[in-house]
């Protein structure tokens, strides 16, 4: 492909054979520096991430950095918030990575974060939730909280298909309505001044999402899996992503997955004395457990329950509230990583989860702790777990030592109170 935003360097794309990522030694991986602060992180993040592939390999295999353009920036140079090349470029190269990207709130732009999601068809958004000791934390036992969370990433009201009351889409949209289903149209408290948004949950989607969180928890030895929903008001979208996914797990894993589905069939049949009974041999057997909590309780449990809690598979925006709230948990949203990813393309944008944070743009402040542990994910993804235990070593071990952002330093006694650059160069400094 030629491209006229960007340049590509010397190396060579990642590639997919029979399902698995063939990674070259030098491979492309295009970036986007992001906006507000991203620059600044990115800069650190990069110059840990060259580190570790340095020290694990020797030499050996390095990173070729393609910058690509999204946000202000691409915005400033090209007068297009998200070029075409951008999106070609993950589409070319597959694995990618990003820092926060602007998006006003009620207005303007869509979201280019959404934007990327759905034109890559991305529909898995993958955030492992972790504590690193010494991190301030507002709960008492962080260590207990260690979770990764399944968030379907195309469907539900991110889908953006909304209508704005006094439009005359809304007014369209609302005769439709009301002709069609005029019993439902009924339940509207003020339906001449609401606006309306629909909320899709297909059987596809929900399947290839609790299909890749199966996968994950075989993979990587977890004992669980909870669907996060609210079956019990939104019955027919929330309430069939459950009710899909017991049905995925029995009919494509039944060997290796034990469900509450099987359960309730058992219970009925022979009394809750016996299911217990085969849910118990069949956890100790090595199944894994496949079960499934409301949204709300969820939120109090992750809190006061955290050790029932391993692989957590959930729709858009339940996954949107339970990743930030968990983050909160364990030292805020600004060291949470996290990863969008089609397992079917091998397509992976990993990314900052936080916000731009333009106050703070140019200053080398912030924590550049999201968007390093992204790229770790990244280079777990691609197969290079080796450099990325070394990133999880040197983030582990400056935090510990409490060489630490100003973030962390003002809830620490006794801390270091490092730039942004800083505590680039304090990581590096703890690997290996």
């Amino acid at each position: 492909m030629s491209y006229s935003t960007t340049v590509i360097p010397e190396g060579k794309a990642i590639s997919v054979a029979d399902g698995n990522l063939q990674v070259p030694s030098y491979p492309v991986i295009p970036f986007i520096e992001g906006d507000g602060t991203g620059p600044d992180i990115w800069r650190a993040s990069q110059r840990v991430l060259d580190a570790a592939v340095a020290r694990a390999y020797g030499g050996n295999r390095k990173i070729s950095w393609m910058e690509v353009f999204a946000g202000q920036k691409a915005f400033d140079r090209f007068g297009d918030w998200l070029p075409d090349d951008t999106v070609r470029a993950f589409t070319e190269f597959l694995v990618g990575i990003k820092g926060p990207l602007t998006t006003p709130v009620g207005g303007g732009i869509r979201s280019l974060n959404v934007a990327l999601r759905q034109l890559l068809d991305l529909y898995v958004c993958l955030r492992p939730v972790r504590w690193f000791e010494g991190v301030p934390s507002p709960i008492k036992n962080p260590q207990w909280v260690d979770m990764v969370i399944f968030r379907e990433n195309t469907e539900d009201i991110y889908a953006g298909i909304e209508f704005e009351e006094g439009t005359e889409a809304s007014s369209r949209f609302k005769k439709v309505f009301q002709d069609a289903f005029p019993e439902l149209y009924g339940k509207i408290r003020f339906p001449e001044t609401s606006g309306f948004g629909l909320k899709p949950v297909s059987r596809e989607g929900t399947e290839r999402l609790v299909r890749a969180s199966i996968l994950y928890a075989i993979q990587n030895d977890r004992k669980s899996i909870t669907m996060m929903h609210k079956g019990n008001i939104m019955k027919f979208t929330e309430g069939a992503f459950r009710n899909w996914g017991y049905e995925l797990a029995e009919r494509e894993f039944g060997a290796e997955t034990y469900t509450w589905g099987e359960w309730d069939r058992t219970a009925s049949e022979s009394g809750e004395s016996v299911a217990n009974d085969e849910m118990r041999a069949a956890v100790d057997a090595g199944r894994i457990l496949v079960k499934d909590t409301i949204a709300d309780i969820t939120l109090q449990q992750v809190l006061t329950r955290p050790l029932e809690f391993d692989v957590i598979a959930t729709m858009n925006l339940n996954g949107d509230y339970l990743s930030d709230a968990l983050a909160a948990q364990v030292g805020g949203i600004g060291i949470a990583p996290g990863g969008n990813i089609n397992y079917d393309t091998g397509v992976a944008i990993f990314e900052a989860t936080h916000g731009t944070a333009p106050k703070y743009a140019n200053q080398d402040k912030v924590n550049p702790g999201s968007v390093t542990l992204s790229g770790e994910m990244m280079l777990r993804y691609m197969g290079w777990t080796e450099a990325a235990d070394l990133v999880i070593q040197g983030v582990s071990g400056a935090i510990k030592s409490k060489t630490v952002t100003y973030d962390f330093h003002r809830l620490m006694d006794g801390a270091t109170l490092l730039k942004c650059s800083e505590f680039g160069d304090a990581v590096i400094s703890k690997m290996g």
